[in-house]
């Protein structure tokens, strides 16, 4: 019995003498629970959307104004023209835009159906199914409280609502989760074997061997960072042919940009993983800290769960990871089919955050191996 106090009280003074595995193992419980119980909402509301109003009479301000009272729209943008409605869905800036008949009050007095047409983003189903599920109970009432407002024997028309789903039509959940997977399943593998690249090394008595070599630190880091950028073309590649053939998941937009952009979210992501090895000690507090990034990219990038349902501190906390801005290029170009000249913000996010952190990460080998 004795034996086994001797190795209970030998575990325990490790754990006590490694301080950074024992934070990790208490802070990432507490980060999960409180991701999962603040960030994390189901009930997609404030819905960016813009609205064509080409009626601009009391009755569609006040249609408007009960799709706002749901607290599910939020109006952006006031359009002029049904090309300015397709500008703001294709870049991402709203994900429904509401069009007013010019002509809507006088139809309905003279008992004629209106139509108001909802067009909606359906790259992403579950704000989509909020936004035409609201919009039909809302529109409808609204109907009906018109109808008692006006003259008892007049027969009065409907609001017909039609809705049209933009680049996921069939609402095929595979068609907007596959396109992201392919970020994830980078993240989980090139982080992963990035971060524990340099701890390694450190653990196994080379790194000594490559610092006294004539290799410059940056050079070392590119030689870290190549071969898995090889790895990482061979899952996108995978992915990418088991998304065509396996779920018929359409390619709308450009190949070669998708894999030109996929090749800079991969730079970013190796480039977190060298900074993680720098603050690592040893291989297993590197896995931790990968995990302690991946969870956040997974909850809060929008691959998952819609941002504009989060909270307003974990939406703006979302736009530091590198794979929020990789779901809105993967679904912009496999679902939407847009080019560049939609995706410029997140290529421009992707590259900046590559150069900090591939400098810091220079920065920090310097300051620990170079001493």
């Amino acid at each position: 019995m004795h034996r086994i106090y001797a190795i209970l009280y030998k575990e325990f003074k490790q754990m006590r003498r490694d301080t950074t595995m024992l934070r990790l193992l208490i802070l990432l419980p507490i980060i999960q629970i409180l991701i999962f119980g603040l960030a994390i909402n189901t009930e997609v509301k404030h819905i960016p959307t813009v609205v064509f109003d080409q009626c601009r009479q009391q009755e569609s301000r006040e249609l408007i104004d009960v799709l706002v009272a749901t607290d599910y729209y939020d109006v952006i943008y006031y359009a002029s023209s049904i090309k300015e409605v397709n500008e703001k869905i294709n870049s991402g800036e709203a994900i429904v835009g509401i069009i007013f008949p010019p002509d809507m009050v006088k139809n309905f007095k003279h008992g004629d159906n209106v139509p108001i047409q909802l067009i909606v983003d359906a790259s992403d189903n579950m704000s989509a199914s909020s936004a035409i599920n609201v919009a039909q109970l809302a529109i409808n009432k609204k109907a009906e409280q018109m109808q008692l407002s006006y003259n008892p024997n007049l027969v009065v028309g409907k609001y017909d609502l039609r809705i049209r789903a933009w680049y996921n039509p069939d609402f095929i959940s595979a068609n907007y989760i596959i396109p992201s997977i392919i970020g994830i399943v980078l993240m989980m593998t090139l982080i992963m074997v990035a971060s524990i690249s340099i701890v390694r090394e450190k653990e196994e008595g080379t790194l000594e061997q490559l610092l006294i070599s004539p290799l410059k630190p940056i050079e070392l880091i590119i030689g870290k960072i190549v071969p898995y950028i090889c790895v990482g073309y061979i899952q996108m590649i995978i992915a990418i042919c088991v998304g065509y053939f396996g779920f018929n998941i359409p390619i709308k937009g450009s190949l070669i940009l998708f894999i030109l952009l996929t090749t800079i979210f991969m730079l970013a992501i190796l480039s977190l993983g060298i900074l993680i090895s720098t603050v690592a000690q040893n291989q297993m507090q590197a896995m931790q800290l990968s995990f302690f990034v991946l969870l956040p990219s997974i909850l809060l990038s929008g691959f998952m769960f819609p941002r504009v349902a989060m909270p307003d501190f974990f939406y703006y906390i979302s736009m530091i990871l590198p794979m929020t801005h990789y779901v809105e290029i993967s679904r912009g170009i496999f679902l939407r089919g847009i080019g560049l000249e939609y995706l410029y913000q997140p290529t421009l996010f992707l590259i900046f955050f590559t150069i900090i952190v591939l400098s810091l990460s220079i920065w920090r080998f310097k300051k620990i191996y170079l001493r």
